[in-house]
């Protein structure tokens, strides 16, 4: 991490992308600056994203196609960061995530808690569909063109064994989804006809056509034409069908998107993008099997049958990095300058998020009583999940900022918490309103316990978040932040 002027500092990212078909890593530059004026208080946010490296794009490598050879995908890394010129140590934050089919395999959790290790101090290990699309959104240049735009529009982010969907509307992302739709779920003798394999999606795909190919079989170019049509359908059917077919809803990994927005933009990414924007009429099943899948097939499918429901497709930035750089650049949040921490007690991975009164009809309550009520409530439906992560309570923040409103607050958390300390001896509270550094305080003083503390603010997060907390930056004033989202949300 190097430091410059004392309002301005640098991190080293990371993002790691474990795909159905390819592995790859970008190396990026993050730059936090204090915007906030010198009469004000410190506003610390990430002002530039640059990215440095970018991995060669190397197939996943596989035992059979049970388990992803963990030994080999540390031999990549080790290669990328040589030619990088960084180590480990040097990376601050960032993030591993594993995606699409191979979220399913075996040791898929336990590869992600090793190169986690592996990939630094600070790095999220991470799976699941909903952030995958967000990531993927992101690193397509979706999100940034939503925000320019004033436009709400859908990035797909099409790999070797998923679909996922994120519609962004001013930048943000606002609806995700994810359909077990991929480019080689159908594995092709390279340059060849002969089927190497058919993963279990590709199978329902076959079933529903009355197609009975099996591994062995040379693969006639009209029945491959027909497989990539139906998938490439399913795609679009999502992206306009409240109740799909029931083809799409077997391949639907995630709930569907509400549809309760128009779309109209489209943009693809993802390994099967670039065939989508090319200019490219397949003719024989050697001509688009040079992958060893019928990814371009699939490719120029989806464009003529996007095209024909009169989607208006929108090229990205990135096509095949586009999830590894959002993974590297986007996956890192900020907490606010108000808080309260001991740097000892960090860093922290997989904080389960707790919000008691979000999303409730009425404000939250003000009285401690009630405030611990609530917080016990939540308590007690983790059936004990808090021995396995540590637990973080999420609220807005007291009504008001008045002294006697965050002393309610504080009172009501270690009411609330009384059993749960007594276990732990830990506190982790989050805030959206700017109050961390007053209700660390406050909790610090009535408190009897000299517990390990750490409260901060401005995040907005959910019931079943999960975050990450990385050492304090700026000298002390903000901490790194990454949340993640229904980690391994995948269907079997």
């Amino acid at each position: 991490m190097a430091m410059g002027e004392s309002t301005v500092q640098t991190m080293t990212s990371v993002g790691i992308d474990i795909g159905t078909t390819t592995t790859q890593c970008v190396i990026s530059r993050l730059t936090i600056e204090n915007t906030a004026s010198a009469t004000l208080v410190p506003r610390m946010e990430i002002t530039g994203k640059e990215v440095i490296h970018r991995s060669e794009i190397y197939h996943t490598p596989l035992h059979q196609h049970h388990l992803v050879n963990a030994v080999e995908i540390s031999r990549i890394l080790a290669k990328e960061y040589a030619k990088a010129g960084v180590t480990p140590r040097d990376i601050d934050t960032g993030a591993v995530i594993i995606t699409g089919e191979s979220a399913k395999k075996e040791n898929a959790k336990a590869l992600l808690e090793a190169l986690a290790d592996y990939a630094g101090d600070f790095v999220v290990a991470t799976a699941g569909p909903h952030l995958e699309s967000v990531y993927a959104g992101k690193g397509s240049g979706a999100a940034k063109y939503s925000s320019e735009k004033h436009e709400l529009i859908v990035n797909i982010d099409v790999g070797g064994g998923t679909a996922n969907y994120a519609v962004f509307q001013e930048g943000e992302a606002i609806d995700t989804a994810c359909l077990n739709v991929g480019g080689h779920l159908i594995e092709i003798e390279p340059g060849g006809r002969k089927i190497t394999f058919i993963a279990e999606p590709a199978q329902h795909v076959l079933k529903a056509l009355d197609c009975h190919l099996k591994v062995g079989d040379e693969v006639p170019f009209s029945h491959l034409q027909k497989i990539a049509l139906t998938m490439a359908r399913c795609i679009g059917e999502v992206l306009k069908c409240k109740v799909p077919s029931e083809l799409t809803r077997k391949l639907l990994m995630t709930e569907p998107l509400t549809l309760d927005y128009p779309i109209q933009k489209v943009m693809i990414s993802g390994g099967v993008a670039d065939h989508v924007y090319k200019d490219f009429s397949p003719r024989s099943v050697e001509e688009i099997s040079f992958f060893g899948d019928m990814g371009p097939l699939l490719g120029w499918a989806l464009r003529q049958t996007l095209l024909e429901e009169g989607f208006e497709l929108i090229k990205p930035l990135e096509t095949v990095r586009a999830t590894v750089i959002g993974t590297g650049t986007q996956s890192v949040n900020l907490s606010g300058s108000t808080i309260h921490v001991k740097e000892q007690s960090l860093p922290l991975r997989n904080v389960l998020v707790l919000a008691p009164f979000k999303n409730l009809t009425s404000p939250m309550p003000d009285t401690p009583e009630e405030i611990a009520q609530g917080i016990r409530k939540s308590l007690t439906a983790l059936a004990g999940e808090y021995e396995l992560h540590p637990i973080a309570l999420a609220f807005e923040g007291p009504r008001t900022l008045s002294f006697p409103d965050i002393q309610n607050l504080a009172q009501g958390i270690l009411l609330g918490m009384e059993d749960y300390l007594m276990k732990t001896n830990r506190l982790i509270v989050v805030l959206e309103k700017d109050c961390g550094k007053i209700l660390g305080q406050s909790l610090a003083a009535l408190s009897s316990q000299d517990m390990e503390m750490i409260c901060i603010d401005q995040l907005d997060l959910g019931n079943s978040d999960y975050i990450d907390i990385g050492r304090p930056l700026m000298g002390g004033r903000v901490v790194p932040v990454v949340i993640k989202t229904l980690v391994f949300d995948t269907k079997a």
